[in-house]
């Protein structure tokens, strides 16, 4: 990478932490562990539908492939789990990156 290209990079990360943090920060109040636990709870509950579910189907298919309505169920636990997965996750990285405040 040039040094033109590496001052362009450093100079879009720090814009981009800024204009995030001045957008995110003002709308969701500073956090704290406790904050998170009910988000954490949620994810892991849908996580455990979804595998509950995929159990399921796994012992009414004994060994052969699941019906469309089998699969029907496990898709749409599995979208509720991937969806909660990635806004736990953007949530995340928001922390990581210092766009919120966190109160420990």
């Amino acid at each position: 990478m040039t040094a033109d290209a590496s001052r362009m990079m450093l100079a879009f990360e720090q814009q981009m932490r800024t204009i995030n943090r001045e957008v995110l920060n003002p709308v969701i109040e500073t956090l704290s562990i406790a904050d998170l636990e009910p988000l954490l709870r949620m994810v892991a509950h849908a996580r455990a539908l979804y595998l509950k579910e995929l159990m399921e189907v796994a012992e009414k298919a004994q060994g052969e492939l699941p019906d469309d309505q089998q699969i029907k169920a496990l898709h749409q636990r599995r979208l509720r789990y991937d969806e909660l997965v990635a806004a736990a996750k953007a949530l995340e990285v928001a922390i990581q990156r210092g766009y919120l405040d966190v109160n420990t």
